[in-house]
């Protein structure tokens, strides 16, 4: 994948990264990269999202281009779809993010989002918003800017926070603006133009969890650290998210096959353009 076919705009940065001419102001915290990064090699829940997001894009491949992962934080995603033979593109706005995906190795990294004059149109094999969507107030308008990107047929896969009963201040914290449905989501991805293929919750059994937890959180005083994050995603120990991994483990094989999950805290969704 030559990356000046498809971006013939960008320059590069001394850190490793591609920049992208335009300035972008996202709705995410400024250390959040950052602390991302502490959290997600060893987090029972990127880890289970990852497989998820790898055997939903092995069911419904790219269109004969590489994917735009947009939003792409530290490349996390980006790195273990390059590993399962897709070749990614990490677009990530924030140059810490970006600085990151650049360390973790990922092929091609650019600071910047999309839409952007330094990406030719119609390049696109799929676009990825991976927890990307709920940080953007016009969800819709966002969808239909990233049509134009994509090439016929190519697909958008979408992942999401679930359920606007679990809102809480971690959301707010965290920029978010709102939490989907399965059925919300799909309504948005189609009202952009989008045909929808696939759609699913993940994380079976974390509703309930996170629902008290974040009850309990919300009271006077009771906020979060970064360490009390880690811990949760660490889950103590690798013995604890092997086992976790094997509660989810079914999910996996739903996805594999095409089937959903009634219920999860996460929302998981394919799409591809409506000429398709």
């Amino acid at each position: 994948m030559d990356l000046y076919d498809i971006a013939p705009g960008l320059s590069l940065d001394p850190a490793g990264y591609w920049l992208a001419p335009e300035q972008v102001r996202i709705s995410y915290p400024a250390d959040g990269n950052d602390n991302c990064l502490t959290i997600e090699d060893a987090s029972f829940w990127f880890t289970h999202r990852n497989r998820a997001i790898t055997a939903a894009v092995r069911r419904h491949p790219p269109a004969g281009g590489p994917i735009f992962d947009v939003g792409a934080g530290n490349g996390y995603v980006s790195a273990a779809l390059e590993k399962a033979g897709f070749p990614t593109i990490a677009i990530e706005p924030s140059r810490a993010g970006a600085g990151n995906a650049a360390a973790r190795r990922v092929s091609h990294v650019v600071c910047g989002s999309l839409p952007s004059n330094a990406f030719h149109t119609g390049t696109a094999g799929a676009v990825g918003l991976f927890d990307v969507l709920e940080h953007v107030e016009a969800d819709r308008d966002f969808l239909q800017a990233l049509r134009p990107y994509l090439k016929p047929a190519g697909r958008l896969y979408l992942t999401t926070p679930a359920f606007p009963r679990l809102w809480s201040e971690d959301d707010v914290r965290a920029g978010h603006f709102r939490r989907y449905t399965t059925a919300t989501l799909a309504a948005v991805v189609a009202a952009a133009g989008y045909r929808v293929e696939y759609a699913t919750y993940l994380f079976w059994y974390l509703p309930l969890p996170i629902f008290l937890l974040r009850r309990l959180r919300t009271r006077p005083h009771a906020g979060r650290s970064q360490t009390s994050s880690r811990r949760e995603h660490a889950l103590g120990g690798a013995a604890l998210r092997r086992l976790a991994g094997m509660g989810f483990g079914f999910e996996i094989g739903r996805i594999a096959r095409g089937a959903s999950i009634p219920f999860g805290s996460s929302c998981l969704l394919v799409a591809t353009t409506m000429s398709s």
